[in-house]
């Protein structure tokens, strides 16, 4: 969970430090997208310039020496730790991964009984709702590994899966900020928040969010059944007659798991680097500006952000803008959230084709409830 290391940041930008973390940015947006080479090796590529990003702060003093051990141990703990109990995104990764792979007979077969009876359509919109909704309970993490598998016995064509994973995508990750234990953004979201005169508590953001998320969750679980069940009839009936071939290796399974453990490690080492940018700029900015600046957060890791950004002296309107764009933002690129990650890593969906799909539905999102949520105020 990015932003707990203590960092002494400076009131006034060190304009050294803006243009490594500036450049830094700059790279981990664009180079995944012009470089092939750097998209099939998009987990050490992040764990470089998140390490060139720590060095760069420690060099400036920002990040003292005392706190270089825990910055390093948090890096390293985080991908298999979840809330202080060791059983994290990799665990989960891997031992889901095992199970699909023994029994993903009898799995696929139990799939493919719920196609014929609901459809591609109906089938879709049930899970993505249900597994968009009990995500904030089972974890963003147990639900995104759930619905990557399902994704990948589905029979439908690559472009139709890529297409229904980047779209529930946000679906996974807005119903998971309902509770605190649903992703790092609402636990720290509700621990800082914890005191007055907010006095958050376990449904401090159901109540909060939950207007626009639950309905939200279930516009895009209809969108996505309807975007992908187009001309996919064809493809259900032959899998019912040919079967679901499973193609997997243990070895694949295992590997995607150390490329989980490495990104999640990479991207808590980012989300601190950049925590001095966020610190000079992107607080002193006024909320429905900041509300489309935090589009960044397709890139960097969303916790950061909420846990520079929240606190108990902003108003309740803007900590909803805040916490929505954030929400919503974290969808458009794969390292913006931890549904992404895993869903992408299983499917083999490459930045390009992530970024494709979700920066104009994550872009089209951010409107819908900006108007939502700033247009009584602005007529």
């Amino acid at each position: 969970m990015a932003g707990l290391v203590a960092l002494n940041i400076p009131e006034e930008p060190v304009m050294g430090v803006v243009a490594v973390l500036g450049a830094i940015l700059g790279m981990v947006l664009v180079l995944p997208m012009v470089s092939r080479k750097i998209e099939e090796n998009l987990e050490p590529f992040f764990l470089v310039m998140g390490i060139i990003g720590s060095i760069a702060i420690y060099l400036a003093g920002i990040l003292p020496s005392d706190e270089v051990t825990e910055l390093v141990k948090r890096a390293l703990l985080t991908p298999v730790m979840l809330h202080g109990i060791p059983i994290g995104i990799t665990q989960v990764v891997l031992i889901a991964g095992l199970i699909f792979y023994k029994y993903h007979g009898s799995i696929y077969r139990g799939i493919g009984k719920l196609l014929q009876k609901l459809g591609v359509r109906g089938f879709l919109f049930v899970i993505i709702t249900v597994l968009g909704l009990v995500s904030s309970i089972i974890s963003v993490i147990v639900a995104a590994v759930v619905f990557a598998e399902i994704m990948v016995a589905l029979p439908l064509t690559r472009q139709k899966k890529i297409e229904a994973t980047v779209l529930a995508a946000f679906a996974l990750g807005m119903g998971a900020a309902l509770t605190p234990v649903g992703e790092p953004l609402a636990t720290i979201a509700v621990s800082k928040l914890s005191g007055p005169p907010y006095h958050a508590g376990f449904d401090f953001l159901l109540r909060l969010l939950g207007p626009y998320i639950i309905p939200g969750v279930i516009a895009v679980a209809a969108y996505t059944a309807i975007r992908a069940a187009e001309g996919a009839a064809e493809s259900v009936r032959s899998s019912m007659t040919e079967g679901i071939e499973h193609v997997e290796t243990l070895r694949s399974v295992v590997l995607r798991a150390v490329r989980v453990y490495i990104f999640v490690a990479a991207l808590e080492l980012l989300g601190t680097s950049f925590m001095p940018l966020v610190e000079w700029y992107f607080t002193k900015i006024p909320s429905y500006i900041l509300y489309w600046v935090n589009m960044i957060s397709a890139a960097v890791d969303n916790a950061t952000l909420t846990a520079a950004e929240i606190g108990p002296y902003l108003h309740i309107d803007q900590i909803k803008a805040a916490l929505m764009s954030l929400i919503i933002s974290g969808g458009m690129l794969i390292p913006g959230n931890i549904p992404n990650i895993v869903a992408a890593g299983r499917l083999g969906i490459t930045s390009k084709e992530w970024a494709r799909i979700g920066v104009p539905f994550g872009i089209v999102l951010l409107i819908i409830y900006f108007i939502i949520l700033f247009g009584p105020s602005m007529i």
